[in-house]
């Protein structure tokens, strides 16, 4: 099951040094409006500290995460819902990815330019947020004008998807995002294809110096899904040891509300509304990635399409509960590992053994 996450902002914010850093690719990153053309793609594994402990428990040969695909979308710009800048290329990309990691510049440095020539966060992501809503509008125009036909005609679904699109265009006219409108499950069904901008989750980075003091209630106070990364600090401890990053992080200052690249990728996770299983033994100790209140048959099929459509039933135990344990025997004795059929919903942390 794959997911991606698209990295967008206005140009010289700090997107394709974060791709770098959290991919680990030699990408280019020079100061100039537009150095990415073509998305860069890259897969990252989801930190995840319950493997390690699992695969000692089960003295497994190998450890393998689970993924998130990143990509790199070129700097959006005012107007680029009209064509402006790489605006066409930038919405067809974007139109791509599960959600949006937006980047914002908080950090002060003259030797960058920044497309509108002053650091504003709350500026930069009004522009973005305007094309995004622009670029829905015109899309949920387009679409009311195909289905005009059907209308005229009387059919039940055209009627019913007009519906839908006038509660669009009108959230999106009062410059509010399309995911603010609230839909049943039949009408999400109906708008599924058109693959609207602002339906998508979107998480805020502000770019910052490791310097910098955040009040993270004052600034972008009216948004919650935020995070202050120092990106370019980030990158400098890229090629670090662990004990040396954790070395060089002691002795810099780093403010309490400052987050780092792993919170990041579990936000992401996080907002994607992922979960993840686990399996473990000798060969492997594997991290799994499934929707939330996924059926255990459902979350077989990350693994294998017969573990859903011959699903017989699964053994399952919290991979704390299997350490605490001390072994499989004894987690079967103390009553812990449970035996669970095709409704039971799986949990996060969830070790399964599945029977088919």
């Amino acid at each position: 099951m794959g997911f991606s996450v698209g990295i967008v902002g206005l140009p010289n914010v700090g997107k394709s040094t974060l791709f770098k850093t959290i991919t680990k690719k030699e990408i280019d990153i020079s100061n100039y409006p537009f150095c990415t053309i073509d998305p860069n793609v890259g897969i990252v594994k989801v930190p995840d500290e319950r493997l390690q402990k699992l695969a000692e428990f089960s003295k497994s040969k190998k450890i393998i995460p689970t993924a998130i695909e990143f990509v790199d979308i070129a700097g959006l710009v005012k107007d680029a819902h009209k064509g402006e800048g790489l605006g066409n290329k930038f919405l067809a990309n974007i139109r791509e990815v599960d959600m949006i990691v937006h980047i914002v510049r908080g950090f002060s440095n003259e030797n960058i330019i920044h497309v509108d020539g002053k650091i504003n966060p709350n500026d930069d992501i009004e522009t973005i947020n305007l094309e995004l809503i622009l670029a829905d509008l015109e899309t949920i125009n387009k679409s009311l004008l195909k289905i005009q036909k059907d209308v005229r005609a009387g059919k039940k679904e055209a009627i019913e998807l007009q519906n839908v699109l006038e509660r669009y265009r009108l959230t999106l006219e009062n410059e509010k995002f399309a995911n603010s409108v609230e839909l049943n499950k039949n009408e999400e069904k109906l708008i599924k294809g058109l693959q609207l901008l602002t339906n998508k989750p979107i998480l805020y980075v502000v770019n910052v110096s490791e310097e910098q003091k955040i009040d993270k209630d004052e600034l972008l106070s009216e948004i919650k899904s935020k995070l202050f990364i120092p990106i370019k600090f980030e990158l400098d401890l890229m090629d670090l040891s662990k004990e040396e990053i954790q070395e060089f992080k002691q002795e810099t200052a780093l403010d309490k509300n400052i987050s780092t690249l792993d919170d990041l990728i579990k936000k992401c996770y996080d907002l994607l509304g992922l979960i993840t299983f686990l399996t473990t033994g000798e060969d492997e100790t594997r991290a799994w990635t499934v929707v939330k209140n996924s059926t255990a048959p459902r979350a077989g099929n990350a693994i294998h399409g017969d573990f859903e459509e011959k699903f017989i039933r699964a053994s399952i135990i919290n991979w704390q509960k299997l350490l605490d344990s001390n072994s499989i025997q004894n987690a079967i004795d103390q009553g812990l590992l449970r035996t669970e059929g095709k409704e039971y919903i799986v949990q996060d942390g969830d070790v399964i053994e599945f029977k088919i």
